[in-house]
């Protein structure tokens, strides 16, 4: 019985260790399924922060394109604007000049006259044209041409003493200086 028992114990040792040896295995095995998961996980995890990266930028892009080209169309707009007001302004001179010099004129022709010049500066002003240059403003040589300089007492230095054409921009764009006299300058 002896050889027995130790051929039974021997049989149950080795159920008990190949029994081990499956649970030492089973982890194992666990734990590589896990290592490849969380692996997998790291690259979807990588796949989707690239993913959202090229999102961000291509959305970056689009917005950074929809600003320019509202700015291209907006200074397309300013540049044809100016170009027509261009044209124009002979006319608002004319009107000036005639509002200026209708002291002897009938009081119908100083009413259409005033009328005119009335409409045509609703019109810029619709345009968003500003005219700018009044006597006593400071001497600014990126908005006036200075024509001529004199010498008085009346004004500071660089002061604007005369305003022989007035001038006029959109905006910061100016579609024609302002040609004036200039007193006390240097």
């Amino acid at each position: 019985m002896s050889e027995e028992k130790t051929k039974e114990t021997a049989e149950t040792l080795e159920e008990e260790t190949a029994e081990e040896t499956k649970k030492e295995k089973k982890p194992e095995k666990k734990k590589t399924k896990k290592d490849k998961s969380a692996d997998k996980i790291k690259e979807i995890e990588d796949a989707l922060a690239e993913e959202k990266d090229k999102r961000m930028r291509l959305a970056a892009e689009y917005d950074n394109y929809r600003k320019r080209t509202s700015s291209e169309k907006l200074s397309i707009y300013d540049d044809a604007t100016a170009k027509a007001v261009e044209e124009l302004l002979p006319v608002a001179d004319s009107l000036t000049m005639a509002m200026q010099n209708m002291a002897d004129a009938p009081e119908e022709f100083k009413k259409g006259i005033e009328l005119v010049s009335n409409q045509l500066k609703t019109s810029l002003e619709k345009l968003k044209v500003e005219a700018f240059c009044e006597i006593g403003d400071d001497f600014d040589p990126n908005l006036h041409n200075a024509v001529a300089k004199i010498e008085s007492d009346d004004f500071e230095e660089n002061k604007i003493s005369a305003v022989f054409q007035k001038g006029y921009k959109i905006g910061d764009k100016i579609i024609r200086h302002a040609m004036v006299q200039v007193a006390n300058c240097d």
